[in-house]
């Protein structure tokens, strides 16, 4: 399994990073795990826009879906179109809200493009991967997700507060991605995003292997937000996200 960061900044697009898209890579499957605003392009530095398999939306606010709109074109209007739909698990309104967000009729839609397929928690086969969804802790509808596929386990949080599910998507993974949009400070708000410490403290509980803090919003310090996740009580490597970043889990 080959892991691939493509865009880990956190709300919206930093000088260094496009939103959330993660690319994951077995057997010659192509999965993405989130694609928002600015990721296409980045996207296409490790692969042709044409070779993705399926894309999994983590939930629809636009710094991990918004792309899915310009994607839309590359599939209906580029060399060799019409292609065949392409698998989209999200959650069940994500037809609609993005329809509205490029501006579509409500018929056809983007499911010209794509084969939307509702996400709820659970497991199921994508490929070569078994993905598993689960319920975190934010204002809307939102999955973290562990994928496994040749033995190897990435997790991923999506956008999450602090979640016992987040850690049981984790448990044991070879490598888990998880955000770390705060800073520490008085009165951050429940249920909405993690500190670098508490990333850590998920990390330590879950007993995971390594942990790449992403979702870095561009406003942080993110020597900060690393030096607070290092006294999070986790005793692996402990590293900040990089757009362009590979890990290979083989």
């Amino acid at each position: 399994m080959k892991v691939t960061i493509v865009g880990c900044s956190g709300s919206f697009p930093g000088p260094d990073s496009p939103a959330s898209c993660y690319l994951i890579e077995a057997d010659g499957f192509k999965l993405l795990l989130d694609l928002g605003n600015g990721s296409l392009g980045a996207l296409q530095r490790h692969i042709s826009p044409y070779e993705v398999d399926a894309i999994c939306l983590s939930h629809l606010h636009a710094d991990h879906c918004l792309d899915l709109c310009s994607y839309h074109v590359v599939r209906t209007y580029g060399p060799g179109a019409p292609y065949p739909t392409l698998p989209v698990y999200a959650p069940a309104d994500a037809p609609a809200r993005l329809s509205a967000a490029y501006g579509m009729p409500d018929e056809p839609g983007l499911e010209t493009a794509f084969d939307f397929l509702p996400l709820a928690p659970g497991s199921f086969e994508i490929g070569p991967f078994t993905l598993t969804a689960g319920l975190v802790n934010h204002p809307v509808e939102a999955y973290g997700f562990r994928v496994t596929g040749g033995g190897r386990c990435v997790a991923y949080s999506g956008d999450t507060g602090e979640s016992s599910e987040l850690v049981k998507l984790a448990t044991g993974a070879d490598l888990l991605l998880c955000e770390a949009s705060f800073v520490e400070g008085p009165d951050l708000p429940a249920d909405l995003h993690l500190t670098g410490r508490q990333a850590a403290r998920h990390a330590a509980e879950a007993g995971v292997d390594r942990l790449v803090l992403t979702h870095l919003v561009p406003w942080n310090d993110q020597a900060t937000v690393l030096e607070e996740a290092m006294g999070g009580g986790f005793g692996g490597p402990i590293e900040l996200a990089r757009s362009g970043a590979v890990y290979d889990l083989a």
